[in-house]
C-alpha cells in the first residue's frame, strides 16, 4: 500500500492486561524479578500497593520494575488486616482477592464508592469453597470487606464467571499456590470472554504453572486442549487442571496494549491521514486486537512492516457499518461506536451487557456523549444501534464520568472537527497516563503542521 499523506506515528503502551498478571505473577515467586514495559498508570499502582501489603517488594526502576516476591504465600495481618486499597481498580479488585485467597491471615479490601456498588459475591462463593471467610462491611457480595485465609487446599470448585472472566482469572492465578492439585470447572450459563482468560494461562506458563485445559467431548470424556486453539469457554464444557507448584522469577518483558492503541487505530480509519502504531504483536492473545477485524471489516485498509501496524481511511466510499458481538473485546466499545458514527450505514453492537457495571454505564455513556455532537445512537439491552447522521463540528462540552475509557474515545471526534472538552481529562491516567500526550500527535497532523 502506497501511502502520500502525512502519517502520525505512535507506539503503543504497554498492555494493562498483560502488566497486571506479570506483577501478580512476580510478586508470588520466589526471588527477584526484573519486568519491562510495565504500564505505568493508576490502576497498576493500585495492584501493586496491594502485593506490597501482602509482603512484596516492588521498586520502580526507570523503565523496569523491580519485584522481590512472597514464594506462593500472600501474608495477610494477624490483628489489623492488612490494607488492600483497590481505589476504582476493577481488575486489581477481583485478581488480588483470588490472589489473596491463597494466603495467610487477614486482608481488607476495599476502594472508591464506585468499586463498592460492583458485585463480587460469585467470586467470594467458590473462595469459600476454598476455605476463606468473609465478613461484608457493607451490602453482602460487595466490597469492603474482610477475607481471612489459611492457604490453598487444593481440591474441586467451579466458577461461574458471567460477571466477569477475571473471577476464573483469579482464581487460576491462586489455584498454583494451592497445596493440591486444583481443578476450576465452568458453571453458570454464560460462554466465558476467552481472551482474558488466555492472557493469564499465558502468563501462568511464562512463570512455569503447569495448567492443564480439558474440554469435554460428546461422549462426556474430559481430554487435553492446546488452549492457544481455542476462542470460548462454555460452561460444563471447559476446565482447568492447575498443578500446585512455585511461580519461577526472572526477567520477562510485557507486550503493547490493543486497548489503550484502539483510539489510535480508530484515528487512522477515521481519517482523513493514515496512523501506524508500533509495539504490538501481531500473534497477541489480547481480545482487544479485534479492532483491527472491526476497522476491517468498515472498509479501512490495514498493513503490518516491521515499523508496526498501519491503519489508513478508505479509499472512497466511506466507513460501513457492521454488525459485530463484542463479548470478547468490551473494552473498545466506545471506541468502535464513536468510529461507527462516521459510517454510511447502521452498525449494531452485541454481546456487552456488562459494560453497564464498569467504571460508569459505558453504554449510556457512550450514547449520552454521542448525541450532543449529533449523532444518532440506540442503547439496547447489552449494546448499542449507530445510525448514520452528520456529526456538528466545533467546541462541546463533554462527560468522562470519570471513566477513562470515555475520553480517550470520544477524542476520535476530532478528526471530524469536534473540539471536545471535558470535564475531567485527568482520568485518563487510571490506564493510560500519557494519552494526551501521545494524541497531540494526532491534532498535530490533522492541523495540518506535521510531514
Amino acid at each position: 500500500m502506497h501511502i502520500s499523506h502525512a502519517t502520525v506515528r505512535v507506539k503503543a503502551p504497554a498492555s494493562k492486561s498483560m502488566s497486571h498478571r506479570a506483577v501478580i505473577a512476580a510478586a508470588l515467586a520466589q526471588g527477584q524479578s526484573r519486568l519491562t514495559g510495565v504500564l505505568d498508570s493508576v490502576d497498576l499502582d493500585r495492584t501493586m500497593d496491594c502485593l506490597r501489603a501482602c509482603g512484596a517488594t516492588i521498586e520502580r526502576r526507570g523503565d523496569t520494575v523491580v519485584v522481590d516476591g512472597v514464594s506462593g504465600l500472600p501474608r495477610g495481618g494477624e490483628n489489623e488486616p492488612a490494607n488492600l486499597n483497590v481505589h476504582e481498580s476493577g481488575t486489581t479488585c477481583r485478581l488480588m482477592t483470588g490472589v489473596v485467597a491463597a494466603g495467610r491471615g487477614r486482608f481488607r479490601l476495599h476502594g472508591a464508592p464506585r468499586m463498592h456498588e460492583r458485585p463480587i459475591g460469585a467470586l467470594a462463593n467458590v473462595l469459600e469453597d476454598l476455605g476463606a471467610q468473609f465478613v461484608w462491611e457493607g451490602k453482602k457480595g460487595f466490597p469492603p470487606f474482610v477475607l481471612s485465609a489459611s492457604g490453598f487446599p487444593g481440591g474441586a470448585v467451579t466458577v461461574d464467571a458471567g460477571e466477569s472472566s477475571q473471577y476464573l482469572s483469579g482464581v487460576l492465578l491462586a489455584a498454583a499456590c494451592a497445596r493440591e492439585t486444583t481443578t476450576v470447572a465452568l458453571g453458570g450459563e454464560k460462554v466465558v470472554s476467552w481472551p482474558y482468560v488466555a492472557l493469564t494461562l499465558q502468563i501462568l506458563d511464562d512463570f512455569g504453572i503447569d495448567v492443564r485445559v480439558q474440554t469435554r467431548s460428546q461422549g462426556g470424556q474430559w481430554a487435553d486442549t492446546d488452549w492457544r486453539d481455542m476462542d470460548a469457554a462454555r460452561p460444563g464444557h471447559v476446565r482447568f487442571v492447575v498443578q500446585p507448584g512455585a511461580y519461577v522469577s526472572g526477567d520477562y518483558a510485557v507486550e503493547g496494549d490493543w486497548s489503550n492503541a484502539s483510539y489510535f487505530l480508530a484515528a487512522g480509519a477515521v481519517g482523513p491521514h493514515p496512523v501506524q502504531v508500533s509495539g504490538l504483536r501481531m500473534d497477541s492473545l489480547q481480545g482487544d486486537r479485534a479492532m483491527l477485524d472491526i476497522l476491517g471489516l468498515m472498509g479501512a485498509r490495514i498493513t503490518w512492516s516491521e515499523d508496526g501496524v498501519l491503519v489508513a481511511p478508505p479509499v472512497s466510499g466511506g466507513l460501513r457499518g457492521v454488525t459485530v458481538d463484542m463479548g470478547s473485546c468490551p473494552d473498545i466499545v466506545p471506541t468502535v461506536a464513536v468510529v461507527a458514527a462516521h459510517a454510511t450505514s447502521r452498525t449494531v453492537i452485541t454481546g456487552a451487557a456488562h459494560l453497564r457495571i464498569k467504571e460508569c454505564d459505558r453504554l449510556d455513556a457512550t450514547a449520552t456523549e454521542l448525541a450532543k455532537v449529533g449523532a444518532k445512537v440506540t442503547t439496547t439491552d447489552d449494546g448499542l444501534i449507530i445510525d448514520p447522521a452528520p456529526i456538528r463540528p466545533g467546541a462541546v462540552d463533554l462527560a468522562t464520568y470519570g471513566d477513562h475509557r470515555i475520553p480517550m474515545s470520544l477524542s476520535v471526534l476530532e478528526l471530524s472537527g469536534v473540539v471536545p472538552h471535558f470535564d475531567t481529562p485527568e482520568c485518563v491516567s487510571k490506564s493510560f497516563p500519557g494519552f494526551w500526550d501521545e494524541w497531540a500527535a494526532v491534532r498535530h497532523v490533522v492541523a495540518g503542521r506535521a510531514e
